[in-house]
């Protein structure tokens, strides 16, 4: 009697698209006198509000619907219910969505990015985590075509440690093996032999990072130019490159040229401010 009453006020209620019928042999009992189809609407548009909530669904853009269909709200909310499973809170899980919109979409899938980072990388879930938030974009990223073979550079450039949770490594894994040929094209360009290239890139990965022309090669010119250094003096100090040349390296060379003082370029930049204008007054 039950089931034909539920039968009659699902067929007297008008569909849109945005409905759909469950059997009601797989609806566990209840008091509740609202029909079936009714409270599973209401869970649909909870699961809106929940996915809203976080910023998943945009509604008014392009990206997303306004109201998915059931099917493809369920695969949304099967990206979020893994990505809780992996230790990612809500917070976690809305800065993934204002950065990677496309991690959302009902036909993507995370799971293989994960497989890289536990069997390719080794890295623990803490430091799978810890790598995501530093690069959420990561998450986006073909491990095929991209990440694995970036690994695979990196090491050949004997860069270990990668599985740290830094933002060095999240974005290093995350770079194009092409974007680190540049740099070791650039530092071979300028004198290092291919092995002292991997050499200077495994001391300091952080080169990687680094514009050449805005940066790498301007801070070159005035080692070799302005201050007459010969190349020795990066090969034995890489961090060069990571100081100012406008507020550091440029200000404390010419305060040591005005008092006729010569040392080393590491010297010259490791010291503090107090230190070094205290020693050289």
């Amino acid at each position: 009697m039950w089931l034909k009453e539920a039968m009659f006020l699902c067929s007297s209620i008008p569909t849109t698209k945005n409905f759909f019928f469950i059997s009601a042999t797989n609806i566990p009992f209840s008091s509740s006198p609202n029909p079936p189809f009714l409270r599973f609407h209401t869970s649909h548009r909870e699961n809106l509000r929940y996915l809203k909530s976080l910023g998943i669904i945009k509604p008014g853009t392009k990206t997303y619907k306004t109201n998915p269909s059931p099917e493809s709200l369920s695969q949304i909310l099967s990206t979020v219910n893994f990505l809780n499973s992996q230790g990612f809170s809500q917070a976690d899980i809305s800065r993934i969505a204002l950065v990677c919109d496309h991690v959302f979409t009902p036909e993507f899938s995370v799971e293989s990015v994960f497989d890289f980072f536990k069997f390719d990388l080794a890295a623990t879930p803490e430091e799978t985590q810890g790598l995501i938030l530093r690069c959420p974009q990561i998450l986006e990223s073909n491990v095929q075509f991209c990440l694995r073979p970036t690994l695979l550079y990196l090491k050949e450039l004997d860069i270990g440690n990668l599985n740290l949770p830094t933002n060095l490594n999240a974005h290093l894994l995350n770079t194009r093996v092409d974007k680190l040929q540049e740099k070791v094209t650039f530092l071979q360009g300028i004198g290092l032999s291919y092995e002292e290239s991997a050499k200077f890139c495994a001391r300091f990965p952080a080169i990687f990072g680094y514009s050449i022309e805005h940066n790498l090669w301007p801070k070159y010119e005035y080692l070799v130019e302005g201050m007459k250094k010969d190349i020795e003096e990066l090969k034995l100090f890489p961090q060069y490159f990571a100081f100012s040349l406008r507020n550091r390296i440029v200000p404390r060379h010419l305060h040591l040229k005005e008092r006729n003082v010569a040392i080393p370029v590491k010297r010259m930049l490791l010291w503090s401010d107090q230190r070094f204008y205290a020693k050289w007054k």
